[in-house]
């Protein structure tokens, strides 16, 4: 890989924390997280063409409306992108060798993951809601909680992402 101390930015990152972490746990969720990552954010970039196109001629008070959704796509990537990022800056500035840093951070990962779809699973509209069978008595708790109560799930499991970075540094 040439010189070990550098990645040479984002996409870099991913091979060299992969290469660099002895976790199968961290490695499986680098994997994770390349795929999400560039689907979420292939999502994000086709919904605001939409949003765009569905916008134009308005006020030019809908520009926030724009700026708003892509605030929201950074702050739904970016925890999904952090495990990735710190753990291939720890081993860039061989800040430690145990692999306890990197399954903590990957499980974190994971944790956010799932927050993010039980999240959107609390936000869908009532009219959207479909029968759930034998999910329901997972799902139908989920669909009773107020739509905005969808924030919280990703919100606690980024905010255990950052308290385990600093924790274990």
């Amino acid at each position: 890989m040439g010189d070990d101390r550098t990645y040479k930015g984002l996409l870099g990152s991913f091979r060299y924390s992969y290469g660099q972490s002895d976790s199968p746990v961290y490695r499986g969720y680098v994997a994770l997280a390349a795929v999400l990552s560039g689907l979420v954010a292939l999502l994000f970039a086709l919904a605001l063409i939409v949003v765009i196109a569905t916008t134009l001629g308005a006020t030019e008070s809908i520009t926030l409306v724009r700026s708003f959704f892509v605030l929201v796509a950074l702050l739904v990537v970016a925890p999904i992108l952090a495990p990735v990022l710190l753990v291939a800056r720890r081993h860039r500035k061989r800040l430690g060798s145990g692999s306890a840093y990197d399954t903590a951070l990957a499980l974190g990962g994971f944790l956010f993951v799932g927050a993010l779809y039980l999240g959107l699973v609390i936000s869908v509209p009532p009219g959207l809601q479909e029968s759930t069978g034998s999910f329901g008595i997972v799902i139908d708790p989920l669909y009773a909680l107020p739509s905005p109560l969808g924030i919280v799930p990703p919100l606690l499991a980024a905010a255990l992402i950052a308290a385990l970075h600093r924790r274990l540094r």
